[in-house]
């Protein structure tokens, strides 16, 4: 076996399903929660501290016969806004999908103000981007700014 291949990091393709690349290592876990990917009952593969050229350290997710919904690209967005979405469908790369930081985020975060309505009363909860880097949101009801960003249950 040449050097090169040695060198090559060998993991199993999936047939159909997605790939999160580019996740920082240091939230590859936290990805895997709010996605709830610890009760998925197909194939997972999870590996973190992987080298990458462009972010030194990175992590990447592949999940078997899963294609993510909207509000779960927004989530993965919130906590990993560099990373791609590469979908796979009979072993082929058919979409990848740069993920961005929305302008809007509507259901899936929580308002960190007890008293907001949205956590007295049964609204749905909207918030609005204020700054990307570090993240900043602010409640549409109440206008609570949070920095500390909790995930909807």
């Amino acid at each position: 076996m040449s050097n090169e291949r040695k060198k090559e990091l060998v993991v199993s393709a999936i047939d159909n399903g997605t790939v999160i690349d580019h996740i920082p290592a240091n939230e590859i876990y936290k990805v895997v929660k709010i996605l709830n990917l610890d009760s998925y009952n197909d194939e997972v593969l999870i590996g973190t501290n992987l080298s990458s050229k462009k972010f030194g350290k990175k992590g990447i997710i592949k999940v078997k016969n899963k294609f993510f919904e909207e509000t779960e690209v927004n989530k993965i967005s919130l906590v990993a806004p560099n990373a791609t979405l590469i979908v796979i469908k009979d072993y082929e790369v058919v979409e990848k999908i740069q993920l961005n930081i929305p302008k809007e985020i509507k259901k899936i975060v929580k308002c960190i103000n007890p008293n907001c309505i949205t956590n007295i009363e049964d609204i749905e909860t909207y918030f609005r981007v204020v700054d990307e880097e570090p993240l900043k949101l602010q409640c549409h009801y109440c206008e609570k700014t949070m920095t500390n960003i909790r995930f909807e249950e």
